[in-house]
């Protein structure tokens, strides 16, 4: 049986930096940036505040990834690139995401995420919007006079007969193009306009 151990690294060296080839180097994770999410949402509380208005009909015996934590991971995971909920089949075992949702076992899993974003209704929507606007509100040392909402819609094509397609002349295609939020908006802002005044 041949020996297929190399004895030395087969990367030149770069100057004075040199290429460390190992295969015992534990834990590792190319996510980083997931620790910096951490810290940033430690500090401005967003997702806490989000998590706290978002229903969770489980029973509280049986939770293992609170609903802070299922938010957190779904957000953490988007912010690192990660838009399809089976990346988090993989990513659930990553140290670094673990370490930034305050876990020291496996994240969630794509299903359990799944049925963490199908709890979301429009009541959700609304409340999110609130804390949303009033956390940008409270940015400032004063309230603005005045804010301006600018929403640009992106066509997402469709390619078959989904509920809800239309065709749009513009993007000469079938296509989704909700424009829901300005209806979610109008919930609450006559609400909080009488603040800014």
């Amino acid at each position: 049986m041949p020996n297929c151990t190399a004895t030395q690294v087969p990367f030149a060296k770069l100057g004075r930096r040199e290429i460390d080839v190992r295969f015992d180097g534990g834990n590792v994770s190319s996510d980083g940036g997931l620790l910096l999410l951490r810290q940033v949402e430690r500090r401005l509380g967003l997702l806490k505040a989000v998590a706290q208005v978002l229903p969770d009909p489980r029973n509280p015996w049986l939770v293992q990834h609170t609903t802070q934590q299922l938010l957190r991971q779904r957000v953490f995971g988007l912010c690192q690139g990660y838009e399809d909920l089976n990346d988090h089949d993989r990513l659930r075992d990553d140290v670094a995401l673990q370490t930034a949702l305050d876990k020291l076992k496996p994240a969630a899993s794509s299903p359990t995420l799944c049925r963490f974003e199908n709890r979301a209704d429009r009541a959700v929507a609304v409340a999110t919007q609130r804390i949303l606007v009033e956390q940008f509100i409270a940015s400032f040392p004063t309230a603005p006079e005045e804010l301006v909402l600018d929403f640009d819609a992106t066509d997402d094509r469709v390619h078959g007969n989904q509920v809800g397609r239309h065709f749009n002349a513009h993007y000469d295609n079938y296509i989704f193009l909700p424009l829901r939020v300005p209806e979610i908006l109008t919930d609450f802002v006559p609400e909080i306009l009488p603040t800014l005044a």
